[in-house]
C-alpha cells in the first residue's frame, strides 16, 4: 500500500541545490511566512526563489500593522522570469494577498510542470479566518488543492476548504478520516492535518493521508503555550525534509520535532508572546538532514 512512510516526493542528486519558489508574504518584524521559509529552506541546501505575496510591517498578532498588496506587480514579476528562462524544481505556496495571486501559482504550475507542489492554506486558526481573508480568497483557495503534492491545512483551513463544520481542535478518529477523505477527493495528493489537541492531554497531533493510503499518525509533546509562526515553521521544515529526500512521513516527524525545539527556546526572548518562534537557533537541525 502506498503510504507517507514509503512516499519520497525528491530524489537529491550530488551537490545540486534544488531550487524552490516560496509564494508567501514578506514581514518587517515577526516572525512567520519568508521570514520563515528563506532561511529554513536555505539550510537544507535549497536555492529559494522568493514571490512575495505582500508586504507587511509586522505580522496579523501586532494590534497595528501596514499591508502591501503586490498583486500588481506579480504578472511582470514572472514575466521576467520566463524571458531569463528560470527553471524550478518545486512551488512553495503559503500566505496570499489576494484572491487573484492563486491565478498566479496556477501559472507557475503550468509553466513548471514537474515541480512539486507544497500548499500551506493559510487563511485562519482557531475556528476565525485572519483579518485580511476574505470569503473570496478562501474560495479561490479551493483551486489550489487540486493536484498538490503535498496540502498541509489546519483543521480551521480544512474546515474552509471542505465546507466540514469547524468543530473544535479536538476531534474524534471518525471527523478526521472524513477531512482527509475530502480533501484527498478535492485532487490532493497527500494531505497532513496539523494541530489536533484532545482534551486533557499534554499531546498534539497530526496526520498523514497519501491518495489510496491509510490514515498515519504523528504526534509529539504539547508545550503549554502557543506562538505565532508555527504554522510556517512546521510547513517550511516539512519542505526542507522532503527535498533532503526524507519520505513524507519521516518529513512530517521533523517538522514537528524542528517547531518543539524552537518553541522550548523562544521564552527567552522578549516580547515572544506576540513577535512568535524562535527558530534561528534550531537551524542546524535543518543542517543536519543534509549530514
Amino acid at each position: 500500500m502506498n503510504n507517507a512512510s514509503n512516499l519520497y516526493l525528491y530524489q537529491r542528486e550530488g551537490g545540486y541545490l534544488p531550487r524552490v519558489a516560496a509564494v508567501h508574504d514578506l514581514c518587517g518584524y515577526g516572525k512567520c511566512s519568508l521570514g520563515i521559509a528563506i532561511p529554513v529552506l536555505s539550510a537544507a541546501g535549497i536555492d529559494v526563489c522568493p514571490v512575495p505575496t505582500s508586504l507587511f510591517s509586522a505580522h496579523t498578532r501586532f494590534p497595528k500593522f501596514y499591508m502591501h498588496d503586490t498583486t500588481p506587480m506579480l504578472t511582470e514579476y514572472l514575466d521576467a522570469w520566463r524571458e531569463e528562462g528560470i527553471e524550478l524544481d518545486g512551488i512553495y505556496s503559503g500566505f496570499l494577498g489576494s484572491a487573484e495571486q492563486v491565478d498566479a501559482i496556477l501559472r507557475l504550475y503550468r509553466e513548471y510542470p514537474k515541480a512539486l507542489r507544497i500548499v500551506d492554506p493559510v487563511m485562519g486558526d482557531g475556528g476565525s479566518k485572519y483579518p485580511t481573508y476574505t470569503d473570496e480568497m478562501c474560495e479561490a483557495m479551493k483551486g489550489l488543492v487540486d493536484g498538490a503534492d503535498v496540502l498541509t491545512p489546519n483543521l480551521t483551513e480544512a474546515s474552509i476548504l471542505t465546507g466540514i463544520a469547524y468543530a473544535g481542535q479536538d476531534v474524534d478518529e471518525v471527523y478526521i478520516k472524513d477531512m482527509m477523505e475530502a480533501l484527498l477527493g478535492m485532487g490532493a495528493k497527500s494531505v497532513v492535518l496539523k494541530g489536533i489537541v484532545h482534551e486533557g492531554e499534554s499531546i498534539i497531533r497530526n496526520y498523514v493521508s497519501v491518495t489510496g493510503g491509510e490514515v498515519e499518525e504523528v504526534s509529539s509533546e504539547l508545550l503549554p503555550y502557543m506562538l505565532h509562526g508555527t504554522g510556517d515553521l512546521f510547513a517550511s521544515g516539512l519542505t526542507a525534509a522532503i527535498y533532503a529526500g526524507e519520505s513524507l512521513l519521516s518529513a512530517v516527524e521533523f517538522a514537528g520535532s524542528l517547531v518543539r525545539h524552537a518553541m522550548e527556546i523562544t521564552p527567552e526572548q522578549p516580547d515572544y508572546q506576540v513577535r512568535g518562534v524562535s527558530f534561528e537557533s534550531v537551524l542546524g537541525d535543518v543542517t543536519a538532514l543534509l549530514a
